[in-house]
């Protein structure tokens, strides 16, 4: 839609906006999302057609990105449905915010959220991103000293330096340990549990890991992991999910954990500064806020305890109703088929790489639609900066003393070609 015809579409909403129900403009909108939505034949793609899904976004045709478990990308319905919100709440802003309009949307969105993770909707907590979460667990639960938390160096830093920064004025301690990520290709599920096994202690009250990791995606067996540290005594199994919703299924009632904590800006790809975090029923009075806010006592003994409602933005967090409805029409089970055919692609053209090393796990069981490649001889920094300004790939790469890979994190649009491409020219830099 043109700015014109933009700004024509919102002065018909907003015409006569005194004495109409706001909720009626809102509504309008909605229906434009519904109706574009419905004309795309999402759940007409099979897991070897998902790739025509590029053109329902707006990356540039000239960049080849594998680079979703960083930040992605949102499809093109779900941004303009965000620009209309945004332009209706600016023809009055005071009667959008403050009206009651968001209201019901918003609680919307926290019922589909608690859907698309299998949780009630009183679990939800809407935030910023998993960062946020972190900083609200360790500074709002109950520990004190003589109490550790446990994590892995495969903790991402967002999920792990706000415990160290609680821990002196808390009085607790962190517990970090060295994962043996030169063993994940040959891991097994027991090798994992093993490696955390090692490390719970009688005094340790919180494990944390990521559900899949930024660096290597190991895809953690959560079920196991949880009844491993309750059975030993722990008592809240806090989860990283940054890279998981959006990208695989998640169950959160069968997976037994305490918190589970998401960027749902990465693989739900929904705007950009909008969080999500499961706090289980019977936690959620052990956790202090982070935020307090004008409606602490108004939503006492809810989830919305935990949100900062001040001001907000709220047109991003409706939009993000509208991402889930996006990812919904997919066909799930083909959804996981195409990243699960990618990533056996991917690891059939490293072994015929010369100087490729694959680093990430070797059964899908453990794996993700994020994988570590190293070129041997090759700074991975110098590798991206190359093939990114000669060829146009986004990736990640991990140069330090201790990593030198580059992370691909494809999406379903993604293509064999694709990947191809960039093997057969990072053996060539």
């Amino acid at each position: 839609m043109s700015h014109t015809g933009r700004r024509q579409f919102v002065k018909q909403l907003g015409a006569g906006i005194i004495g109409v129900p706001v909720l009626g403009s809102l509504l309008a909108v909605r229906k434009v999302f519904g109706d574009e939505l419905s004309r795309l034949a999402l759940s007409d793609y099979t897991s070897a057609t998902l790739q025509n899904l590029r053109s329902e976004y707006l990356l540039d045709p000239d960049v080849t990105y594998l680079n979703h478990a960083s930040i992605g990308t949102i499809p093109r319905v779900v941004h303009e449905a965000r620009v209309r919100y945004l332009e209706l709440c600016e023809t009055n802003p005071w009667l959008y915010m403050w009206g009651g309009a968001w209201e019901e949307p918003r609680e919307e969105v926290r019922r589909k959220s608690a859907e698309l993770l299998g949780c009630t909707p009183n679990e939800v907590t809407i935030t910023h991103n998993t960062t946020e979460a972190f900083s609200l667990l360790a500074n709002g639960l109950p520990l004190g000293p003589g109490d550790e938390v446990v994590f892995s160096s495969l903790n991402h830093d967002g999920a792990g330096v706000a415990w160290h920064h609680f821990a002196s004025s808390r009085g607790f301690t962190v517990k970090p340990f060295d994962f043996p990520v030169g063993d994940i290709p040959t891991m097994r599920k027991a090798d994992v549990l093993d490696a955390y096994d090692r490390h719970i202690t009688p005094r340790t009250r919180v494990l944390v890991f990521p559900h899949v990791d930024n660096i290597v995606g190991l895809r953690h067996p959560a079920r196991e992991l949880a009844d491993l540290a309750h059975s030993k005594g722990v008592e809240f199994v806090a989860v990283d999910a940054a890279q998981t919703v959006g990208m695989l299924p998640v169950d959160l009632q069968a997976m037994g954990i305490d918190v589970y904590a998401a960027s749902p800006h990465k693989w739900l790809q929904a705007p950009k500064g909008i969080g999500l975090m499961y706090v289980r029923e019977e936690v959620q009075e052990s956790l202090r806020a982070l935020w307090v806010t004008w409606g602490q006592e108004r939503w006492k003994g809810t989830s919305r305890v935990f949100e900062d409602y001040g001001t907000r933005n709220l047109a991003e967090v409706v939009t993000m109703g509208d991402a889930i409805d996006f990812q919904n029409r997919l066909n799930q089970r083909e959804r996981e088929q195409r990243l699960r055919t990618l990533w056996q692609h991917a690891q059939a053209v490293a072994r015929e790489t010369p100087k490729a090393v694959w680093r990430s796990p070797t059964s899908w069981e453990l794996a993700a639609s994020l994988y570590a490649v190293e070129i041997e001889g090759t700074r991975s920094g110098d590798l991206f900066d190359d093939m990114y300004r000669n060829h146009g790939f986004v990736f990640r790469a991990f140069s330090t003393e201790r990593f030198n890979h580059s992370r691909l994190s494809p999406n379903v649009f993604t293509t064999e070609e694709e990947l191809s491409r960039f093997f057969e020219i990072a053996s060539r830099v």
